[in-house]
């Protein structure tokens, strides 16, 4: 993060859209089209890529909870702000900004790294700030005035020890059911080096004992781009019962900008210095081939479902970019046999990354009724997109129920005998922004748990060699695929899950700008495939065409190849079950 007092800003930018995410995983029935007893299905799948937005957001902190992602980051400088988002992706988050500084105050300008965290059952955000002169730059707390995030929050003051000397990057760390501070200090009152701190707390705004230097950055990387010399950016990590403060080192204006990690011993005291142990070498780092330059100042964070930990962190795509276009990007946590971390490198923007575990499964609130209404579903433009009903009907007999977006038109669907988890489907209208949408099941003995929407943008899929990627407002995603005519692989979904084996009908959107007819080849992975025709059109004319190929349970490849004229792909969306 930036260490001067030059005003940080943000780029403003249209936000696109994916349409998924949620919460779940709910178990099969136990039919003879499971391939395993054990199956179970936890979302439809999918891939997005980085950035997870399009404005600036450096110094990301990410958290999950009750079915949304929240993200706060340095904002200008001058507020607090909050986005969540159903998805990891926060292009279509909601924002809002839910804290203002007072003016003429010692936390007026330089607001930096706000860090939101869920503690002792309230929402907190620590930030750092200063009068205008960073020397003076100190840690302080808002507290939610309710339980939701993106409410009102007090301004509680300064978090301190009582050194009171310059501290940023400042949070909460939750060890053995004991509260701590950790940030990155000053030992004195010159910008010599920066270090990682930390003190005991009595309550999640009290610091109430002294601090303990816990690392200097005396490592070579550590010190890329100084003086002054650097350890930032904290972020607790907790795995196997172990925790690890994973920080950012070298000079945060530099390409060399890395994380590095400290690792506590298993039940030793976190307020020895020797219960620490440094990795030598950084866990994530530039990569030029990847076009990834000063990954940092992350946050952990799970998936929908808890089975995953996933890291948030700022990078940028320039060498010399500095403290500008410094954006959130994601990737998984992959731990070895011996439980240490091997991150690898960071991933490049045009890779396809599959999307956490339980992503695009939306979750009735409460569960267990037979009626459910799920909101902030976004769309880009207006849209008709395929629903995926999750119930449960015990009756032994078919049931009948309704579908209907934003309080429109009820839509007829028939809810089949299902002791676990039975699936129905509609196609729903959606309007350009926010969308609702409400299922009602008729009568007794029949549930709604959850709903999808099985779209798979194709912008966000791996494209091949007859493929190229392209921005177009007029797309469901906001971008699309241009495929070129002749043999060869335009795009592929590689993430594309279904609950049963079993016949599915797939839907491609795609514009025909050649003039003439144009033929494409749908193939699944393991060579089955089908033969689409498009009627020649406009290039943002998007009409839909259908193919039903059999997928197994499970994780299904789906390939789009051999186009015979110029076609642009919107979306694949994975409708009814035959």
């Amino acid at each position: 993060m930036m260490k001067a007092t030059t005003t940080r800003w943000l780029i403003g930018a249209a936000a696109l859209i994916v349409i998924a995410m949620g919460w779940g995983g709910w178990m099969m029935n136990t039919g003879k089209d499971r391939e395993s007893s054990d199956w179970v299905y936890n979302g439809h799948g999918g891939t997005f890529k980085n950035t997870l937005a399009e404005i600036d957001t450096p110094d990301p902190s990410v958290v999950y909870k009750d079915g949304y992602y929240y993200m706060t980051f340095t904002h200008n400088g001058a507020d607090v702000m909050v986005m969540k988002s159903r998805t990891i992706d926060f292009k279509d988050a909601e924002r809002k900004t839910v804290w203002y500084p007072d003016v003429g105050t010692n936390y007026s300008a330089e607001l930096w790294a706000p860090e939101i965290q869920f503690i002792q059952g309230k929402w907190y955000i620590y930030f750092a700030a200063d009068d205008g002169r960073n020397e003076n730059h100190r840690m302080f707390a808002l507290e939610a005035e309710t339980d939701d995030p993106m409410g009102s929050y007090s301004f509680k003051g300064q978090i301190t020890d009582d050194t009171d000397k310059w501290a940023i990057d400042g949070l909460a760390a939750e060890i053995d059911g004991k509260l701590y501070f950790v940030w990155s200090g000053w030992e004195g009152d010159v910008n010599v080096q920066q270090n990682t701190y930390i003190a005991p707390m009595s309550d999640p705004l009290t610091i109430s004992g002294p601090r303990v230097l816990l690392s200097e950055p005396d490592l070579d990387w550590e010190k890329a781009g100084g003086p002054p010399y650097i350890n930032e950016g904290q972020s607790i990590l907790h795995h196997d019962g172990n925790v690890h403060i994973v920080y950012s080192g070298a000079g945060s204006w530099t390409p060399h900008y890395a994380l590095g990690m400290l690792s506590l011993t298993k039940g030793a005291d976190p307020l020895d210095p020797a219960s620490w142990t440094k990795r030598e070498q950084p866990i994530l780092s530039m990569d030029e081939e990847a076009g990834v330059f000063g990954p940092g100042h992350n946050s952990f964070t799970t998936s929908p479902d808890g089975a995953e930990q996933w890291i948030v962190y700022h990078a940028t795509s320039g060498p010399g970019d500095g403290w500008s276009n410094r954006k959130a990007r994601a990737q998984k946590l992959v731990w070895d046999e011996a439980g240490n971390l091997a991150l690898g490198k960071p991933l490049g923007l045009d890779e396809a990354i599959a999307v956490p575990s339980g992503t695009g499964v939306f979750r009735a609130d409460p569960q267990g009724a037979a009626e459910a209404s799920f909101d902030l579903i976004p769309a880009r433009v207006k849209t008709t997109a395929p629903l995926m009903i999750h119930y449960r009907n015990t009756t032994g007999d078919a049931l009948q129920g309704t579908v209907s977006a934003n309080d429109g038109e009820s839509i007829a669907i028939e809810l089949q005998p299902a002791d676990a988890a039975g699936y129905a489907y509609a196609d729903v209208p959606l309007q350009a922004g926010m969308n609702s949408i409400r299922v009602t099941a008729s009568g007794t003995g029949a549930v709604i748990e959850a709903i999808e929407l099985p779209r798979y943008e194709a912008e966000f899929a791996e494209i091949g060699s007859q493929g190229e990627p392209d921005e177009n407002v007029y797309a469901s995603g906001g971008g699309l695929v241009k495929l070129t005519p002749g043999e060869g692989e335009g795009v592929r979904f590689p993430n594309v899950i279904v609950p049963k084996t079993g016949e599915y009908e797939l839907r491609i959107a795609a514009s025909n700008p050649s003039g003439g007819p144009a033929k494409l080849t749908v193939r699944k992975e393991d060579g089955e495939a089908a033969t689409l025709e498009f009627a020649a059109g406009d290039r943002n004319a998007f009409a839909t065409q259908s193919v039903t190929l059999r997928l197994k349970a499970g994780v299904n490849a789906l390939i789009l190849e051999d186009a015979t004229a110029e076609l642009r792909i919107d979306y694949l969306d994975r409708t009814t079950m035959k």
